[in-house]
């Protein structure tokens, strides 16, 4: 992922009012964030607790797309799967987030959901070595196909906002 400013985050978001756009709150530590090892950027608000933003890069050099989340109050029952990475040995929760679209459906209430890691850490998820499946296993090429699928999944929910 290219490195983002403040301005290009907060002109990003396509489903944020101006005043939730001027709301907005940096990540901790955005300024030494590792851009090259991040699909997308998540983050949650620390000032406001249901709040998260993802910023998800723009396919062949195009504008990146800004999504402001609200975490659902309830978390799912039982060990949910991120839809995203949907990795298999989640370090932290999977909550449910929803967006609302962009334009006139999201001002008539219309809202599309996931199922994300809590902390946004799909990006070292599918980074992680996986064991040897068989003898001969690319590791490397199976690392790269799961980069590959969480780029393509973060991007087709940004589509649907």
């Amino acid at each position: 992922m290219l490195p983002l400013t403040d301005q290009t985050i907060r002109a990003s978001l396509v489903n944020a009012s101006r005043r939730e756009s001027s709301d907005l709150t940096l990540p901790p530590g955005f300024d030494d964030l590792p851009w090259s090892d991040l699909d997308y950027l998540g983050w949650r608000d620390p000032r406001l607790g249901k709040r998260s933003y993802v910023v998800v890069p723009g396919d062949d050099g195009a504008a990146p797309t800004g999504i402001l989340l609200r975490e659902a109050d309830a978390r799912p029952g039982v060990r949910a799967q991120c839809a995203w990475c949907q990795d298999v040995t989640l370090p932290n929760d999977v909550v449910f987030f929803s967006a609302k679209r962009r334009g006139p459906a999201g001002r008539n209430g219309d809202t599309v959901g996931t199922l994300v890691c809590a902390s946004f850490e799909c990006s070292a998820n599918v980074r992680r070595a996986v064991p040897p499946a068989y003898l001969g296993f690319d590791v490397d090429a199976a690392r790269e196909e799961r980069i590959a699928a969480l780029r393509a999944r973060a991007s087709a929910f940004a589509a649907r906002v």
